[in-house]
């Protein structure tokens, strides 16, 4: 098993932290962390196939009961406006470092080929389940836009906050071009509700439930995440030191 940054500090790390609370503050001792993280970081893209699938499955194994991740509704002026229309002013906006700037509606997002898959789903909370998502490929979307050759990752910029901060996530080109990773407009053969993120959700399947990104707005090509939050990738790799990279 790959280990987390967590996991270090758990371990041999954990026994310098706990032998005196004021090394956790010592520079020496966070560049020895951070340099681990990094270590681990490239470890981790070295000995993962990243063109692996993830496994699917047959419809009846498809769970009872998908839950609900995350946010459950972003209960927004913006947003609440935008279900009582039915989503017909929803765009999704893909920019950044791109040839195309595109403003795509629900409309013609579902007009583009669709793909369907029967994943499960990992939360970090220690649940799963099985569903069936459907919609475009990412990878589809972006082709599209025309992502110029020094973009290096994908944003995106969800509709939901926490705090009042709006929710944010990233993967890297070769998540963003994997074939099982779609913008999910479809759960169980059902539009997405708000509860499991309408109109549209990233699906990256060989990641933990906390990258599936919900109620996507934009989608931003860059060439570093330095500029973005924190510079960690995501909001919880900002806040409590998530991995960027959830492969499982």
């Amino acid at each position: 098993m790959i280990l987390s940054r967590r996991h270090l500090v758990a371990g041999g790390a954990g026994l310098l932290l706990g032998a005196c609370d004021k090394v956790q503050n010592w520079a020496p001792a966070r560049r020895i962390l951070e340099s681990g993280d990094k270590i681990n970081w490239h470890l981790q893209r070295a000995l993962i196939d990243r063109a692996a699938l993830a496994p699917e499955y047959r419809p009846d194994q498809i769970s009872p009961v998908f839950r609900q991740n995350g946010s459950q509704n972003p209960n927004t002026p913006a947003y609440n406006a935008l279900v009582a229309s039915g989503f017909a002013d929803w765009r999704l906006r893909v920019g950044g470092l791109v040839r195309q700037p595109l403003a795509l509606s629900l409309a013609q997002l579902h007009g583009l080929p669709a793909r369907a898959q029967i994943t499960r789903h990992d939360c970090v909370e220690g649940w799963s389940a099985i569903g069936q998502w459907r919609g475009p490929l990412l990878g589809t979307v972006l082709k599209l836009a025309g992502v110029r050759p020094e973009a290096r990752f994908v944003v995106f910029h969800c509709a939901d906050q926490i705090g009042g901060t709006p929710y944010y996530e990233s993967i890297d080109l070769i998540d963003a071009f994997h074939p099982q990773t779609i913008l999910a407009l479809q759960l169980n053969g059902h539009l997405l509700s708000v509860g499991h993120g309408a109109p549209a959700r990233l699906r990256v399947e060989r990641q933990l439930g906390y990258k599936q990104a919900k109620y996507v707005m934009a989608i931003e090509a860059v060439p570093t995440l330095a500029g973005i939050g924190d510079g960690k990738g995501g909001y919880w790799e900002d806040r409590i030191d998530y991995d960027w990279y959830a492969g499982i």
